[in-house]
């Protein structure tokens, strides 16, 4: 997982910056093992029936807290000698903090007034939104954000003697399709899991997935750029602040949608959403 990267492979899949590359197969490596625990053992055995709050918080735990502290013991190869503010991991891993926090702070109550969603399993909240959603989105979304940035560097590969104009529609296409696919089997994926729930299913799956899906329009291509030129490393600061604008940038689309398309199914008025203890923010008004 470190050492020297083979140039005849690396703009196809893999990134050229070592440290990079070794971050992203960590993260991929380690992802069964977080989706094994809730999708292969928690959900189809139905234990979270017997879970408490404290139960969920430690399920939270131990799927989001190796992905910090592996890498600080199993040291790659490729970052041996780098600071560890300098090693790719601690980038990803902050980018992605940030990013995701904002999305559960703030868009979940997007989700609550436009689709109609609710949690109603027990747990510690925070603005309403559980402690436990906060962790699991943590590990989904740097599976989420890795598994693009290696199928955008293929497609990059494969069209870099097509026309600059041209590159940029097959990245966007690519781009929309996959944000849309991904939206929609993380729906898929936790339909089997009661205790998060929708006024209307279907078009959960359907337009509900699309709204979830401007996270990654917007994302994707953003995450894509942390040290991925030889030339242009970048500082926590900088991952600090592009996390931020991306997350701003989604928001705003989000609120567009809401003031003028509004909501997919019928949803609570924000002195209801307040009284039935969802907290009102300005994304609540109607």
């Amino acid at each position: 997982m470190g050492g020297t990267v083979d140039s005849s492979t690396s703009n196809r899949w893999l990134a050229e910056n070592p440290s990079k590359r070794w971050g992203e197969i960590f993260f991929l490596l380690y992802t069964p093992f977080w989706l094994t625990l809730c999708l292969g053992i928690v959900v189809p055995y139905k234990l979270y029936e017997k879970f408490t709050e404290w139960e969920y918080l430690f399920l939270g735990l131990l799927s989001a807290l190796p992905a910090f502290l592996i890498p600080m013991i199993l040291v790659g190869e490729a970052d041996r000698t780098l600071h560890w503010k300098d090693r790719y991991w601690v980038k990803a891993n902050l980018w992605i903090i940030l990013f995701s926090y904002v999305g559960n702070y703030f868009w979940t109550h997007y989700f609550f007034t436009v689709l109609g969603a609710s949690y109603t399993f027990p747990s510690w909240k925070m603005n309403n939104v559980p402690h436990t959603t906060f962790l699991l989105t943590h590990v989904c979304f740097l599976f989420y954000h890795v598994s693009s940035n290696m199928t955008l560097r293929r497609l990059q590969h494969s069209i870099a003697h097509l026309p600059e104009r041209t590159q940029w529609l097959f990245k966007a296409a690519w781009i929309l399709a996959l944000s849309y696919f991904v939206a929609y089997l993380e729906t898929v994926a936790i339909s089997n899991f009661p205790y998060y729930t929708f006024v209307d299913r279907d078009s959960m799956y359907k337009v509900g997935s699309l709204f979830y899906a401007i996270y990654f329009f917007v994302s994707f291509p953003m995450f894509l750029r942390i040290d991925e030129k030889a030339d242009d490393k970048w500082d926590l600061p900088r991952v600090a602040i592009d996390a931020l604008g991306a997350a701003m940038l989604v928001t705003i689309i989000l609120d567009l949608w809401r003031i003028f398309l509004g909501p997919i199914v019928p949803v609570l008025d924000p002195k209801q959403h307040t009284q039935s203890g969802l907290p009102w923010f300005p994304g609540n008004a109607a």
